[in-house]
């Protein structure tokens, strides 16, 4: 089947719960996308809500507090929103690396991977009682004599020691306390789910992103899995071909092969071109998942202003320019001239926001 990369990404844009906007709960939207980067709660929580047609300030908050959401690091080891149902697939990916067992890692941190058991045993045990900021959790460590000299690796801004142990699904982010980072303990959450396995988590992976991103190459499938979870190549290869036909179908998008889970095949083919404008938060999923790299989603000229975290205007799937906010003016700048009618995204982004705003227009 052969179809253009306007449908396709019409078709992404649904997939994405953007064209129509869903009606999905804060917890239903990030497990469509699989994770929402974390690191600013105001561009997280507006990545859901522009997502969801009715929504409310505060709910994504809300979902991490009653554990409907976690918060831990994921993708290239940074913060992200993940549903516990789902998100420990990603960390069995993440994990699968084994990087405490490098060379490098045993040599700083003065630990062998048969330490391993016992330190995330002594973390576990440490937040057992409730969340601990970094430096409660580094003196509890340090109160053993054996991992006493780990102590400055719990300091602010030092996390990666603490990422493994997110990855292994000791302990996740906690509530912040007084403005402080905290951790707290992850087999607490009722809903958490471990994945052992690691070719179930694989499958399960690669059929969440095609069933999302797609339809997607296969480089596309080893970007967001493979560098940013570090599942390797030849891993990745296995699941794709052990799933091609009973689950994966391949389509021709001029001229790109490209895999599109075989349930979606007639919908996609009958999917017509968008011409939908939205207004996206900085570091959004519809350009991270394909990666800015992507020339259909993201023009090759205008990749570094995007990769820098300027919020974008899409048109049709494609971004076309960016979008800044002060004070009550949206102020656009369109790539090319003349750009698109985006009076409704602005009204959109101003019932999200609760705000009565205004276009400016640059370009």
């Amino acid at each position: 089947m052969a179809i253009t990369w306007a449908q396709a990404l019409a078709w992404r844009a649904r997939r994405h719960l953007l064209d129509p906007v869903g009606d999905h709960r804060a917890e239903d939207v990030v497990r469509r996308l699989g994770v929402v980067p974390a690191a600013s709660d105001d561009a997280a929580e507006l990545a859901v809500r522009v997502r969801q047609r009715a929504s409310e300030a505060g709910e994504v908050g809300q979902a991490l507090a009653d554990g409907r959401l976690v918060r831990t690091y994921a993708f290239r080891g940074s913060t992200h929103l993940v549903t516990p149902e789902d998100g420990g697939a990603y960390l069995a990916l993440r994990r699968a690396g084994r990087m405490w067992e490098r060379a490098s890692w045993r040599e700083y941190y003065r630990l062998e991977p048969a330490d391993w058991p016992d330190l995330r045993a002594v973390v576990r045990d440490a937040l057992a009682d409730g969340p601990l900021t970094r430096a409660d959790l580094g003196d509890a460590v340090a109160a053993h004599d054996r991992f006493a000299h780990l102590r400055p690796s719990f300091g602010d801004g030092t996390d990666t020691l603490l990422k493994p142990l997110t990855w292994f699904g000791d302990m996740s982010f906690g509530p912040a306390r007084d403005g402080r980072t905290t951790f707290q303990r992850l087999d607490t959450n009722p809903r958490w789910v471990d994945w052992p396995d690691l070719d179930a988590a694989g499958r399960h992976a690669v059929l969440a992103y095609l069933g999302t991103y797609g339809p997607a190459t296969p480089d596309h499938v080893h970007s967001w899995l493979g560098q940013g979870l570090g599942a390797g190549r030849a891993r990745l290869n296995r699941w794709m071909a052990e799933m091609r036909g009973d689950e994966l179908a391949e389509v021709d998008v001029e001229g790109d092969a490209a895999l599109v889970l075989r349930e979606h095949v007639d919908e996609l083919a009958d999917t017509r071109p968008s011409s939908a404008v939205r207004l996206l938060p900085a570091f959004d999923q519809w350009v991270l998942g394909p990666g800015t790299a992507d020339p259909r989603v993201v023009p090759p000229a205008h990749r570094g202003v995007v990769s820098r975290g300027a919020a974008v205007v899409t048109v049709g799937g494609a971004v076309a320019g960016t979008w800044a906010l002060a004070g009550e003016d949206v102020r656009v700048a369109w790539f090319d001239d003349g750009g698109a009618e985006h009076a409704v995204a602005v009204a959109r982004l101003g019932s999200v926001l609760g705000r009565d705003l205004r276009l400016v227009t640059d370009g």
